[in-house]
């Protein structure tokens, strides 16, 4: 009975492996194309051969087995700025279930309402085309790679067609699944953003987190401590210390959420993030600048206390705008849902809303006590003079 069941293991063994090998390595193209790598992705019966070229190219074709729907689109693309479906570089092939295919084109996704409108890529694509056989649907394309870049975070999809207009995929855990990372040089895979590359997602998100709560909330809250609490009487000497312990902290945060940035950015070669790594870089410096300024504050009374305040606020102020707008440069980069942006944006307007409260009331305040002392000051001077 055991040799019997061990035999009938082997050969479902063997079944699955030449059912696989046929699948993808020995797969023959209508065409007779041969491709030197093969995988078959781990959702919706799909499977990616390229060819990688010596002069920047990639010839590849991406097949779904097992279309038997009518009225069906078929994508597959790289997403060259990013992960997931916003940014993707797709290339889309639209059939019916028993004729050719009916329409093949390219469009760049930038909503996640998207209807797969027609529009060109953000890299060239110098041969497309596409064909049904038996029950599968091939694309063949060849690429020129954008920045000699040869690893992308991928997607492929597939759903249904109205009246010719690609609709909304279905929401099943398969197609929330169809996206992942391709190296056309190594020859791997990687499928399944929750599932891997996660690490890299939770730095990202990570990195995300201390950027947002540091340079994004700290430090405007810092400098309207700064602005406007030493405007009372009643928080002297304490707006200081909430200021510098605000701003300190925000610092240290901020230093961990660059150090997480840096990772990220030595993993991402040939991805595009020159602004948000430029900015990120010039608040660092500046941050760092403030910090020593702090050190070397000079005394109320010393001479060169005016210039010292006019360089701490102008320093703090740029480091303030660019913190926000680096913000809101990374949020476009990590492209989460969007209730965190909206969220941020609202933190911001909140802010906002204060800051131009408080400077309403820091001038009156300003204004009143000036017109009192000099009521007071008036006063003193008709008793001396009656004296």
């Amino acid at each position: 009975m055991g040799k019997i069941l061990v035999v009938f293991l082997c050969i479902l063994m063997s079944s699955f492996v030449v059912s696989y090998a046929q699948s993808c390595k020995t797969y023959t193209f209508s065409n007779n194309q041969n491709y030197a790598t093969c995988v078959s992705l781990p959702v919706l019966n799909s499977h990616l051969h390229w060819n990688y070229n010596s002069n920047g190219t990639i010839d590849v074709a991406f097949r779904h087995t097992g279309s038997t729907t009518s009225d069906q689109w078929v994508a597959w693309g790289l997403n060259v700025r990013g992960s997931g479906m916003i940014g993707a570089q797709t290339i889309v092939a639209i059939t019916n279930s028993t004729g050719p295919v009916i329409r093949l084109y390219t469009s760049a996704v930038e909503s996640y309402g998207s209807s797969l409108e027609e529009s060109p890529l953000s890299f060239n694509v110098t041969r497309m085309m596409a064909e049904r056989v038996n029950d599968d649907v091939v694309i063949y394309a060849t690429l020129v790679l954008p920045n000699g870049q040869t690893r992308f975070n991928h997607v492929w999809q597939m759903g249904r067609v109205s009246n010719g207009v690609p609709r909304i995929h279905s929401m099943s855990a398969d197609n929330r699944n169809s996206v992942g990372i391709v190296d056309f040089i190594a020859g791997l895979t990687s499928a399944g953003e929750g599932k891997v590359g996660g690490s890299r997602q939770h730095r990202k998100n990570t990195h995300g987190v201390l950027n947002v709560v540091s340079w994004g909330i700290l430090m405007p809250i810092g400098g309207m401590a700064a602005r406007y609490l030493k405007a009372f009487n009643v928080a002297n000497p304490a707006w200081f210390y909430i200021h510098a312990a605000t701003q300190t902290s925000a610092f240290i945060v901020g230093v961990a959420g660059w150090a997480t940035g840096l990772n990220l950015g030595s993993h991402s070669k040939g991805i595009n993030y020159d602004t948000h790594r430029n900015i990120g870089i010039v608040l660092f410096a500046f941050g760092t600048l403030q910090v020593f300024a702090l050190l070397l504050r000079p005394k109320p009374d010393n001479k060169y206390r005016y210039y010292w305040n006019v360089y701490h606020r102008s320093l703090g102020y740029s480091v303030i705008v660019l913190s926000i707008v680096n913000v809101y440069k990374g949020l476009d980069i990590l492209d989460p849902e969007k209730k965190w942006k909206n969220a941020y944006t609202a933190i911001i307007v909140s802010l906002g809303v204060i800051t131009v409260v408080l400077e309403a009331l820091t001038w009156f305040i300003v204004l009143k006590r000036k017109s009192e002392e000099k009521k007071t000051q008036e006063g003193t001077n008709e008793y001396g003079q009656s004296a």
